[in-house]
């Protein structure tokens, strides 16, 4: 086999016959636990239609090449050739879990994956006091056409291959919509949790001071407080809940579900922005807010 006979080859296949089956279909989107590293809840994509993988646990992604490059830690490709082509699947195929057609909630075409690079963009993020470079470690930026009109966004991504939009001037999401789980490096026994993507990236801003990253803490976006339900199973395999939720009627009414609903520790950690609606807002007032909340939401965590 040559490189280009091996990037023929389908990852899902490929995965199988190294012993990996998805554990969660989302359409053309296949969910597994990652063969990177260990985990509890699937956090590892493949896209069967591009055949492409992307690790959301550690932010990493491609071709069947550079999922070689982590399994065998090597970035000799004769010799990564050499390993896929003992491993390639002759009569080896994935029996894929069947999976209703998902009916998209937006018309979107022509959709691009890009690096978060838009001046537009910066500038939005800029304004939410958002650090931009944090902002990049997990956003994307999306192209897309809906209604014969191109449009472009900040892309948050979920645990189904879909994402949040935000610019400006339009708020949305690219079904599948679910909520996002992010792992530490090593298990955790607390997930922080958010209701949308803005308070996330205002916490991990916040933290960014005190060189505390996404690999340090796991972390649950809910990216809807509709999407509470989906949230008990990822969190009951923790023994304490923190919440970072909005101080409204909502926000009040997503706790308490998660405190009847889980068995485990749940708190309300809203009482650190307390006078804000939400962390975006406490992260826009420091500015002209005393020192002394902020030193308190850190020491909170």
């Amino acid at each position: 086999m040559n490189i280009n006979d091996i990037k023929q080859i389908k990852l899902h296949d490929f995965l199988a016959a190294i012993g990996c089956k998805p554990v969660k279909q989302y359409g053309v989107n296949l969910m597994y636990l990652s063969p990177l590293r260990e985990e509890k809840h699937a956090s590892f994509k493949v896209n069967t239609e591009i055949n492409q993988w992307y690790d959301f646990g550690i932010g990493r992604g491609g071709n069947i090449i550079t999922l070689a490059e982590l399994l065998y830690n090597s970035s000799d490709v004769s010799y990564l050739i050499r390993q896929i082509e003992r491993n390639a699947p002759s009569s080896v195929s994935v029996s894929l879990p069947t999976a209703k057609p998902i009916t998209p909630q937006n018309s979107f075409e022509h959709l691009q994956v890009l690096p978060l690079i838009h001046p537009a963009l910066i500038k939005y993020l800029g304004e939410r006091c958002i650090d931009v470079e944090t902002a990049r470690t997990i956003c994307k930026e999306l192209h897309f056409d809906t209604r014969g009109k191109h449009y472009f966004g900040i892309g948050f991504p979920n645990i189904a291959g879909g994402y949040e939009i935000r610019n400006p001037f339009f708020k949305g999401c690219i079904a599948p919509k679910d909520i996002s789980h992010f792992y530490a490096e090593e298990p955790k026994k607390v997930c922080f949790v958010f209701e949308g993507f803005m308070d996330f990236l205002s916490f991990m801003t916040l933290r960014r001071k005190e060189n505390d990253g996404l690999k340090r803490q796991d972390y649950l976006v809910l990216n809807s407080v509709s999407n509470v339900h989906k949230a008990l199973e990822p969190l009951s395999h923790y023994e304490h809940v923190q919440c970072f939720l909005d101080n409204d009627e909502a926000g009040r009414k997503v706790y308490q579900a998660l405190l009847t609903d889980l068995k485990i520790h749940v708190t309300d950690s809203s009482r650190l922005y307390a006078g804000c609606k939400d962390l975006n807002e406490f992260l826009c007032r420091q500015n002209t807010l005393p020192q002394k909340p902020v030193r308190n939401l850190r020491r909170g965590l």
